[in-house]
């Protein structure tokens, strides 16, 4: 399995929990950025193993678009199952903003990837 869209992704969540932390006044320590970024961090595994378990999906290369498709729903919904099974909030505004910025940060490097990777540049 290839690290480094694993890696790409798991910091587009750590980035969007210690922001979020942030932008709460909560506390800015490592603990409560983790706190925030686990569940979605195993949402965002459970999706790069799809990639490779199911067969309909194993010709999708990680780093680019269409396999940020499963991602990132993956992410988001294993995330919001997981907070909410632990008892952390699921607000409608914290899944919309969770959605949409783990979205436009898991698809937007894969993008640019693609458009770094195109022949004959």
């Amino acid at each position: 399995m290839p690290a480094l869209p694993i890696l790409l992704d798991f910091v587009a969540v750590l980035i969007f929990a210690a922001l979020g932390r942030r932008s709460h006044e909560g506390d800015d320590g490592l603990l409560a950025v983790v706190d925030i970024a686990w569940p979605f961090l195993v949402g965002a595994l459970v999706g790069h193993l799809l990639l490779r378990a199911v067969p309909a999906l194993r010709r999708l290369s990680p780093a680019r678009l269409p396999a940020g498709l499963v991602v990132w729903p993956s992410t988001v919904v294993l995330g919001m199952v997981l907070r909410q099974l632990t008892g952390d909030g699921t607000a409608w505004s914290f899944v919309a903003v969770a959605t949409g910025v783990l979205g436009v940060a898991m698809l937007a490097w894969r993008q640019i990837a693609t458009l770094v990777d195109r022949p004959g540049r």
